[in-house]
């Protein structure tokens, strides 16, 4: 095999650029299996400079049923590298291994993929090759035994691959159309509405700590007294409430409605929102 030749099929083999692969060549005197040994180490180095930039572009994926659906979201720095053929497949293989492993972050990372490399491995490679900062960010798998997922994709780039994906778990007791109708939607309004939790009081207490020192902090520069301050602050903390609780928030499709009125008003008995997950790139 020529000197030409070697170097093409260890570009194929690997995705590295020309000079990198005559170099790697040369250092392994010849030897391909060598050289990709190489490059690979030369590519944890360049991946670890990468990894000090900031990732916010990417893609979030959806991938399993209407009894187990995971999402889970991988950065990269640029839109143009999120609609990248190599970037696509990664990101479609690795949805489907998180939702094999229930999106255990560490089961994932040594989880083999189809080339035989584990998920850590394929991820600097990938880094390696493309040229840019690539994480594995948030993930969640959702399971519902009683009746069905949900699932929302907005701004689809290919398949279920988008910029923001739903995932929404409801229980119920017998399927309808108006059950349905409703799952599809209440995906479409989480999207929009960004809920934080259910119910209001599922608020994690600091959150509300930190939204009362805010609103204080607001009311004392306008110089309120302390009596109308203290009603003001409360007002504003109840409306803070109601509008990140899923329940309580204005219906997107009719405003007029809360989330719970159009709740009551499904043709369902023992309708429930057992569970959601929103994410969005660049949140």
């Amino acid at each position: 095999m020529s000197d030409l030749e070697s170097v093409k099929k260890l570009r194929s083999t690997t995705g590295a650029g020309f000079k990198d692969c005559n170099s790697a060549l040369k250092e392994a005197s010849g030897d391909l299996d060598k050289a990709i040994e190489i490059l690979r180490i030369k590519g944890v180095s360049k991946a670890s400079k990468k990894m000090s930039r900031e990732a916010n572009e990417g893609l979030v994926y959806i991938y399993g049923d209407e009894k187990k659906t995971s999402i889970i979201e991988i950065n990269c720095e640029t839109d143009f590298v999120a609609k990248n053929d190599d970037f696509l497949k990664f990101t479609k293989e690795i949805g489907e291994i998180n939702n094999s492993v229930n999106s255990d972050l560490d089961k994932l990372n040594k989880s083999k993929m189809k080339n035989g490399s584990t998920v850590s491995q394929n991820l600097i490679d990938l880094i390696a090759k493309i040229g840019e900062k690539i994480t594995i960010g948030r993930s969640k798998t959702l399971e519902n035994s009683k009746e069905k997922i949900f699932t929302y994709n907005h701004s689809i780039v290919k398949d279920n691959m988008s910029k923001l994906g739903v995932v929404v778990s409801l229980e119920f007791d017998k399927s309808t159309k108006d059950i349905e109708q409703f799952g599809k939607q209440l995906s479409m309004h989480i999207a929009a509405s960004n809920p934080m939790v259910i119910e209001k009081k599922d608020i994690k207490e600091e959150i509300i700590t930190k939204e009362k020192t805010i609103i204080n902090e607001e009311l004392k520069n306008l110089g309120k007294p302390q009596e109308i301050a203290e009603k003001i602050s409360l007002g504003k903390i109840n409306k803070f409430k109601e509008d990140n609780s899923l329940l309580t928030q204005d219906w997107v499709m009719d405003p007029k409605l809360k989330v719970n009125d159009v709740l009551a008003q499904v043709d369902s008995k023992n309708l429930n929102i057992k569970d959601f997950i929103r994410i969005k790139i660049g949140e």
